[in-house]
């Protein structure tokens, strides 16, 4: 025979012990969950009192409560080189070398220092006590930890939360392989010629990828019957007599743009190269977004983010010659290639500064502070496109993988097995 306090255990407050009743259970479930929410409001309510009165535990409790994203988790070689391929942050590797020749020439100075004062010593007195050397060494050691905490411990920037590229840190491993490309001469205007493969369809796609850069020529390219098929080498001979400073060839697969080469040509007397080829996905028109600007013929302002590798460095150069030198600030229109897990992003945007609404607040740092002389004022985006992604595939000496020639032909290719660690990254 059943017993009767069967029902009684299985009912209760606690979810754990379910009762049959299903409207019982439903109202047991409700009045855990308020019971849950009244508690994380009176904690946030507690909270905010607290803060109120010391904001050094609001700024404490933002600074642990970042989220452990794939771009945190990153990991870098723990290598003293910065050839291509080598996952290492340049300005970190150059920032621990300036260190290290510091400590180097503290050390020299030092030793001489030391030498000095014993050649006067030993003239004024042959006495000279062991404590003293110990002493010595004991003031250089701190002086040489002394300027390791002060490098250490550098200003922050105007705009820390930006992940700008800084061409000035180009290792000197890149500036010996493509001297061309790394020069301290002044830029040149660019002049591109923009063409596709062999029977390519998407002349519209290419058109509107040749009208991102300024001072581009778009040549169809044909393989008829009667027609004389040229070459990728023979198209690049023919364009740097010219005057052209980069061959771009459009790749297609099912009627959409798919490849990207960006060849450079160089000066005279000069062999092209390097050649970086690239793939497009997720390609779309300005004309399939919502509420699109219209482009102008004005020499837009270039973003180059999240480049920190020698290989992320070369492709950030490559694009950044492909620009004028002199933006035009009146178009208003900037160009922005944005690197994220090896991805680099193109955006074109026209941007407007107005007035703050009411319901706006003021832009602030990545302290959560607000910026000085920004009261008042927001920025305004109107995407202009095209919108696509692209990804390094290869990079070649020469002119692409048949005109490259040498040991060093093939400079850097992705392989499926660089991706196996997802916390490792090229560019």
């Amino acid at each position: 025979m059943p017993s009767g306090n069967k029902g009684k255990n299985r009912s209760g407050g606690s979810l754990s012990l379910k009762t049959s009743n299903k409207i019982v259970r439903k109202q047991l479930y409700v009045k855990q969950k308020k019971e849950q929410g009244k508690e994380r409001h009176e904690e946030r309510h507690r909270r905010r009192k607290e803060e109120a009165k010391d904001p050094k535990l609001r700024e404490e409790r933002l600074a642990n409560n970042q989220p452990l994203t794939i771009e945190r988790k990153r990991v870098w070689d723990d290598v003293d080189d910065d050839s291509l391929g080598v996952a290492v942050d340049v300005a970190e590797l150059k920032r621990r070398r300036l260190e290290k020749e510091e400590a180097e020439a503290a050390r020299l100075a030092d030793g001489i220092t030391e030498e000095d004062e014993e050649k006067d010593d030993d003239a004024d007195s042959m006495l000279h006590s062991d404590e003293e050397g110990d002493d010595d060494d004991e003031d250089a050691e701190e002086r040489i930890e002394r300027l390791r905490q002060e490098r250490a411990q550098r200003k922050p920037s105007i705009a820390p939360s930006t992940t700008s590229t800084n061409l000035d840190m180009t290792p000197d491993s890149l500036t010996r392989q493509f001297p061309n490309l790394f020069n301290e001469e002044p830029p040149v205007d660019p002049k591109i010629l923009v063409t596709t493969h062999l029977n390519g369809t998407i002349h519209k796609e290419a058109e509107d990828i040749a009208a991102i850069f300024p001072n581009s020529t778009y040549i169809r390219r044909s393989a008829h019957a009667y027609g004389h098929k040229y070459s990728v080498r023979e198209i690049a001979k023919f364009a740097k007599n010219r005057g052209y400073t980069t061959l771009m060839i459009v790749g297609e697969d099912l009627k959409k743009p798919s490849s990207l080469t960006v060849i450079h040509l160089n000066g005279e007397d000069v062999p092209p190269g390097p050649s970086l080829t690239y793939t497009i996905r997720n390609y779309l028109p300005g004309k399939a977004l919502l509420g699109h600007g219209n482009p102008t013929n004005h020499y837009p302002e270039l973003l180059l983010n999240g480049f920190k590798t020698p290989l992320g460095i070369l492709a950030a150069k490559s694009m950044h010659t492909m620009f004028p030198p002199r933006p035009e600030l009146s178009g208003r229109q900037v160009v922005t290639l944005h690197n994220q897990r090896d991805y680099i992003f193109f955006r074109r945007h026209r941007y407007v500064f107005r007035e703050a609404r009411a319901t706006e607040k003021n832009v602030v740092t990545a302290e959560g502070k607000e910026m000085e002389g920004m009261q008042g004022i927001r920025a305004g985006l109107q995407e202009i496109g095209p919108r696509f992604t692209l990804k390094l595939r290869r990079v070649d000496k020469g002119i692409g993988r048949a005109g490259s020639e040498g040991e060093d032909a093939l400079k850097w290719e992705w392989k499926a097995k660089m991706e196996k660690v997802r916390t490792r990254f090229n560019l």
